[in-house]
């Protein structure tokens, strides 16, 4: 998967916008993030702490979380390595996230 395909998948979701600051995009949702841009092969997605968790223990080459997003609801998905199912499963959870926010 490419950054391309995840933003197609991000703005296929009800409600969800593109958006660019500082260069690098982010989804949202009325104005709350569902994922953003790090880099070309990487975005962070919004998540539960607990699915957070069930993310990393399954797919541990798909997903990570570093030290500067440890306590916050996010994890970052490698797009360029990582299963693209597991991702694309991520940020509709994400969507689902924000939606009953």
């Amino acid at each position: 998967m490419d950054l391309d395909d995840f933003a197609s998948l991000a703005t296929a979701l009800d409600g969800v916008r593109r958006s660019v600051v500082d260069g690098r995009a982010s989804w949202r949702l009325g104005g709350r993030v569902v994922a953003r841009e790090l880099d070309e092969e990487h975005v962070v997605i919004r998540c539960e702490f607990e699915y957070r968790d069930e993310l990393l223990g399954a797919f541990p080459e798909t997903f990570s979380v570093p030290r500067r997003f440890e306590q916050h609801m996010m994890v970052v998905a490698d797009l360029a390595g990582g299963d693209p199912g597991a991702i694309e499963d991520a940020l509709e959870a994400a969507w689902l996230l924000q939606r009953s926010s």
